[in-house]
């Protein structure tokens, strides 16, 4: 009698666990799902960096990396392509063409950018003293709508026009705060722009410039990443591990391995 009271419990005992297998497995499933979506390799990547973006005096810019940036933390530079892509499309972030003289482009989480946006349209509004409706528009119905990094002159007019109608002197507006500027091959076409990184654009290229030539002037154009980390740049307000980092990504460095460290080198022609 024992026994077979004991068969029975365990009987109901593996059909209890084999129903709560399926759900389970559910569970996983759904949390490797999601672990693929918010924990790529790019994701953390654009986290750490943004955490670690320096605040820059009497300039107020939200975090931004460069793509150039990604391709130092990621090598698979194919996986970064394909993973902001996604990322674009998902309205996660946004990609901005820089006006730099080379092939350079930002990403901004969306949020981020919103902020900035928000700052340049109350400048905007506090000037002209009083509420633009163009700008509710524009963020309504461009931004969220047209995820790419550039837009041309009949698409922003029709789109905007869902919000009232459109005059020259509101696409002006947009142009002054700073949120679009025309491309210089096709001026019916605009890029999207990040307001006020005017003067932070030209640190870059400054900064860029002024760590190579620090470098080249060593004797075997290379420094101890140690003893180069300490330094401070002159002519940017951007530290020394964002110009590192965007010129590792885009090949004008390299890092070695010696036994006294990591030594950074120029890379050579």
């Amino acid at each position: 009698m024992e026994r077979s009271r004991n068969s029975s419990e365990s009987r109901k005992r593996r059909r209890d666990e084999e129903e709560e297998v399926p759900e389970s497995h559910d569970s996983d499933q759904s949390l490797s799902l999601e672990d693929n979506l918010t924990f790529s390799d790019t994701m953390v990547a654009l986290r750490m960096m943004r955490a670690q973006f320096l605040q820059i005096d009497k300039v107020t810019i939200e975090p931004f990396i460069l793509r150039s940036q990604l391709y130092s933390s990621v090598k698979d530079k194919t996986q970064v392509d394909r993973e902001l892509e996604s990322l674009r499309r998902e309205k996660v972030l946004r990609i901005f063409k820089l006006n730099t003289g080379q092939d350079d482009h930002a990403v901004m989480f969306m949020e981020d950018y919103l902020n900035q946006m928000k700052r340049a349209v109350k400048s905007m509004e506090t000037k002209k003293q009083s509420v633009l409706p163009v700008f509710e528009w524009f963020k309504v119905h461009v931004i969220h709508s047209k995820p790419e990094p550039c837009i041309g002159h009949q698409e922003l007019c029709s789109l905007l026009s869902i919000g009232g109608k459109v005059k020259d002197e509101d696409i002006s507006l947009l142009i002054n705060a700073g949120l679009l500027t025309r491309q210089l091959i096709d001026p019916d076409m605009y890029w999207f722009a990040i307001p006020n990184i005017g003067s932070v654009l030209k640190g870059l290229t400054q900064g860029r410039k002024e760590l190579l030539s620090l470098l080249n002037r060593k004797k075997y154009k290379e420094m101890m990443l140690a003893v180069l980390e300490k330094k401070r740049l002159r002519l940017s307000p951007l530290d020394i591990r964002f110009h590192l980092r965007d010129l590792l990504g885009s090949d004008h460095l390299k890092t070695v391995h010696t036994p006294s460290g990591l030594v950074i080198r120029v890379v050579k022609d």
